[in-house]
């Protein structure tokens, strides 16, 4: 026998119940900034140039880039399409980039957990040491947002054999670490049921643009490409689609110009009205209250 998991069982999605989404909408549209932190010519981290290149000043300067201008020039581009958005962070922020967070809550976005910081993997960690960080990470976000977070991704979507035991144990109510699907699924932990709601490896300007090379023009194409299939699909059973963007990638103005053409599609795409344009946390919630059943 191959190694398994036993944290959902196979279901394909053509013989899945269906439902909708609220206002009787079929494609859930929501996109996730992340929002990181690495350390100075330390831990691990993209390079602009060369792939596995080791941590220097001029790596750290790109993605610091990110928090300082790309971020900013992103949501600028999400005001001016009036874009609901989640904000996935590295919880060190609170320390040392505070002004960030005080734009999200000024969009009233969502803010979702994305580890401590991402020149570290949780891949390796012994339980107890996990179990550590998580109640680290939770407690800031507690703290600086007077709620506890819901959602989870790990860096670099990295997790152990009992992560997601650990997230349902810690109060989290959905993860985004597993790109197995394109409708959220209940996943199965020793202790009760925890949501996986899409989030894409493929769709995500990381992968695409730094590891697979391509442009930022080619991913506009993605992005368009995506939803111009999703939203006619829909139409037989609903659907989320993720654009997954980082601000030191995407927040580049050349590639800003590419994304905004990509907006502007969707906003005038004739199907549009079968789209909810919402937040990662409204997901969650409202599968939440869905009849058991629809949901596998």
């Amino acid at each position: 026998m191959i190694p398994l998991h036993k944290r959902y069982e196979y279901s394909p999605i053509v013989k899945r119940p269906t439902y909708e989404w609220p206002g009787g909408k079929r494609l859930a549209f929501w996109i996730a900034t992340n929002v990181e932190m690495y350390a100075f010519q330390a831990g691990i981290g993209n390079d602009p140039a060369k792939l596995g290149e080791p941590q220097n000043q001029r790596n750290y300067a790109w993605r610091d880039y990110g928090n300082r201008v790309g971020f900013w020039s992103l949501l600028d581009l999400y005001d001016e399409f009036k874009l609901p958005a989640s904000h996935l962070c590295n919880s060190i922020l609170y320390d040392f980039q505070p002004e960030l967070f005080e734009r999200i809550r000024a969009r009233g976005d969502d803010v979702i957990a994305h580890g401590r910081t991402n020149a570290e993997r949780q891949k390796g960690l012994w339980e107890v040491d996990e179990r550590r960080l998580i109640e680290e990470v939770t407690a800031t976000f507690t703290k600086q947002e007077g709620v506890s977070p819901k959602g989870w991704l790990g860096a670099a979507a990295s997790e152990n054999a009992t992560t997601l035991d650990l997230l349902q144990e810690a109060g989290y109510t959905y993860v985004l670490d597993w790109p197995h699907d394109d409708q959220p699924i209940w996943m199965n932990t020793r202790k009760g049921k925890i949501l996986s709601v899409p989030y894409p490896a493929e769709l995500n300007d990381a992968g695409a643009l730094i590891w697979r090379q391509h442009t930022g023009r080619e991913f506009a194409d993605m992005v368009t490409d995506q939803f111009d299939e999703m939203v006619e699909r829909c139409e037989d059973r609903p659907l989320v689609y993720c654009l997954a963007l980082h601000p030191y990638i995407m927040g580049q103005p050349y590639r800003i110009r590419a994304l905004r053409q990509a907006f502007q599609h969707i906003m005038d795409h004739k199907l549009k009205d079968r789209v909810w344009f919402t937040r990662g946390n409204e997901i969650a919630e409202y599968c939440a209250t869905l009849p058991p059943g629809l949901i596998p």
